[in-house]
């Protein structure tokens, strides 16, 4: 019997769309788990409710057997600039939906019929037509679904497992369970693999065979070693601030090439485009405002990141920083980077210097400050983690996320130390 991986923390943000007038949008990196969630856990949770199947229309934009059935070929697909004819699938669609009860249509991959927009658009003025829809592309979906459709599109980010449904199927306790999750990460293909040789092997193919291909493919990439050798720059520095400049630099130096820092630029922006990687800009705490020189990138996948450097640079503290930022984002905070500006005399001089919080977390009115330290034993260690909360001269939260195996408490500072386990298997903690 198959595995079944559930994805509540998005089933139920579907369901909670339904019938709602927009256009349900499910965005993600490739092969972490769209087109399951669409195609089987929520189909499974229509039938439960009594919907018909005939009342259910699936179509796949990849498959081959879904548009054998309006007349089109993979093979004349293989194009980048080849789009599904839309008029062949209107065509499809018109022969399924026969009376006038509720229909929902969910498509898989719909950046690839052409004039999707019109398409989604005409769709949207039916009420009996429910609408879901999956892509793997921010390029193609999020920037052009939610603006073509003005305030009638609805967006569910989709993300690799996170730690706690990586642990709803790992054999272990989650001590081990961590160290595994980043080390190999959360894709469902990896995670579901027999063996650590196997994972390694699948995210190694799925980087070469998919991520990249497809982003050179779309994007129309000449100089393909260019973007690699970004890319594994990018790989071996996570949390690290940087920028174009500063890549361009490091490019110059190591690989004694002309590249531009507009080249490195574009670049970024297709891997961010993928969902490979996201930013996180500067935030000014104290003179609340954006500082747009550097930036921090992390990985939607710490095993594909492993994967591109061959396991070879494992930084624990990064790893788990990494982790941290990818579990607030998944549960839909904006995430930063602080700086706290502080003015220190030493001597008879007074020197300007920035501290850093690892993450500003909003959302809503809430906001929270949050610093990732895999060790606070060595009292000035603990002292040097918690000394820029003191300087945000405000009474927002502000959390420690440490892997010393603490119970959660509060500090005499007001500060909320909580280890990482409880902090990822138990979101209710930060709260």
């Amino acid at each position: 019997m198959d595995t079944v991986i559930k994805r509540d923390f998005y089933l139920d943000k579907l369901i909670r769309c339904k019938h709602n007038g927009l256009v349900k949008t499910i965005t993600g990196i490739r092969r972490c788990g769209k087109s399951y969630l669409l195609n089987n856990l929520f189909y499974d949770h229509l039938r439960s409710e009594g919907v018909a199947d005939d009342h259910i229309v699936r179509f796949s934009f990849d498959s081959a057997r879904d548009l054998n059935r309006i007349g089109e070929s993979l093979i004349d697909l293989e194009s980048e600039d080849r789009k599904v004819d839309p008029n062949k699938f209107l065509d499809y669609i018109d022969s399924r939906i026969s009376d006038r009860g509720d229909y929902y249509l969910l498509l898989d991959e719909v950046q690839m019929l052409g004039c999707f927009e019109s398409v989604l658009n005409g769709y949207l003025r039916e009420r009996k037509i429910d609408l879901y829809v999956t892509g793997s592309n921010a390029k193609f979906l999020s920037k052009d679904v939610i603006t073509e459709f003005a305030g009638r599109g609805d967006e569910i980010h989709m993300m690799p497992l996170s730690f706690s449904e990586f642990m709803s199927v790992y054999k272990g306790n989650r001590y081990d369970g961590l160290m595994q999750y980043m080390l190999y990460g959360g894709i469902p293909l990896v995670v579901l693999r027999d063996n650590d040789e196997q994972r390694a092997v699948t995210l190694n193919s799925l980087f070469k065979e998919i991520y990249i291909r497809d982003i050179i493919s779309r994007n129309k990439v000449r100089n393909h070693g260019e973007f690699e050798d970004i890319l594994d720059i990018i790989s071996s520095s996570i949390g690290s601030l940087t920028n174009p400049e500063k890549l361009r630099n490091t490019f110059h130096s190591l690989k004694k090439s002309e590249i531009s820092s507009r080249t490195v630029k574009r670049y970024l922006q297709y891997l961010e485009d993928s969902f490979i990687v996201q930013s996180a800009s500067r935030y000014d705490v104290r003179g609340k405002k954006y500082i747009a020189a550097l930036q921090k990138y992390y990985f939607s996948d710490l095993g594909l990141r492993n994967a591109r450097i061959n396991f070879r640079q494992f930084e624990i503290s990064h790893c788990m920083e990494n982790v941290i930022f990818n579990e607030l984002v998944m549960r839909g905070y904006n995430v930063d980077v602080g700086v706290v500006p502080v003015v220190e005399k030493i001597g008879e001089t007074r020197e300007r210097k920035q501290l850093e919080i690892d993450f500003v977390c909003n959302q809503g009115s809430e906001r929270i400050y949050i610093q990732s330290a895999y060790s606070v034993q060595d009292p000035d260690k603990r002292k040097q983690e918690m000394r820029p909360f003191g300087k945000t001269r405000d009474s927002f939260r502000k959390v420690l996320i440490t892997n010393d195996m603490v119970p959660s408490h509060y500090t005499d500072e007001g500060i909320f130390v909580i280890n990482i386990y409880d902090f990822l298997l138990e979101p209710d903690k930060l709260k």
